[in-house]
């Protein structure tokens, strides 16, 4: 039996646009108006780390999210959906790496000892895997390109690990909102303020963006009559 959920997957992308536009928004006033705003090199190491949050944020879950769903959500045909989609991850990956990066130097500059929490395990498995994962479909989707029987045998398999690593980022940046909000908390910031309220209607916000992100990827494909359209989107 088909599988797929029946509802207008680009009515349900604008549900998904305007949720990333007001988490992109929430991000950027925690990092500036909240903790100080940015910098790659400063005293005050704070800065470092705010930026990564908003890299992650913006690149690996909104990025990654946008990318996910492009084959439904986009109305051009299917070659610049493809391109765009491997366009937006690429990016996504990009700005995950920075993310990553600003954590790592604000934890030297300052001292900390890195990847000692699940949430550091978990975001370097998930980079790791995000790159793999966009390698090996470069290969087989765009170029060289694998046979046709090939990109149908594998696609249950992107489609399976793209929405796995996925639901891994969205997770992960709970758990890093939960983990800062705690370290906050444990250095005397109110429990009930607006940071901490800001903070967690952000991870409420990140949750209900991957949940509209992943009915898209269940949704049934728009018909169409072009070569690898299957009932599952080509994440």
């Amino acid at each position: 039996p088909n599988m797929s959920v029946v509802i207008n997957a680009r009515m349900v992308a604008f549900a998904v646009h305007a949720l990333a536009v007001v988490a992109s928004v929430m991000v950027f006033v925690w990092s500036i108006c909240y903790r100080g705003g940015f910098a790659w090199e400063s005293t005050s190491k704070t800065l470092i780390f705010n930026l990564h949050p908003v890299l992650t944020l913006t690149g690996l879950v909104i990025l990654g999210g946008e990318a996910t769903i492009s084959y439904k959500s986009l109305p051009f045909e299917k070659r610049v959906n493809k391109l765009i989609h491997l366009v937006l991850h690429a990016i996504a990956i990009i700005l995950g790496i920075l993310g990553i990066y600003a954590a790592f130097k604000h934890h030297n500059e300052k001292h900390i000892p890195n990847l000692y929490t699940i949430h550091s395990w978990v975001g370097i498995g998930v980079i790791v895997l995000y790159a793999l994962q966009w390698l090996y479909s470069f290969i087989v989707y765009f170029f060289p390109g694998g046979s046709s029987a090939l990109r149908r045998d594998l696609l249950p398999w992107h489609v399976f690990l793209g929405v796995f690593v996925y639901v891994l980022a969205v997770g992960n940046s709970v758990l890093g909102f939960l983990e800062k909000l705690t370290f906050l908390e444990k250095s005397g910031l109110d429990k009930f303020g607006s940071e901490a309220f800001l903070v967690n209607f952000m991870a409420i916000i990140t949750i209900l963006f991957g949940t509209f992100v992943l009915l898209i990827v269940y949704s049934k494909s728009p018909p169409s009559v072009e070569e690898d359209n299957y009932s599952y989107s080509a994440i």
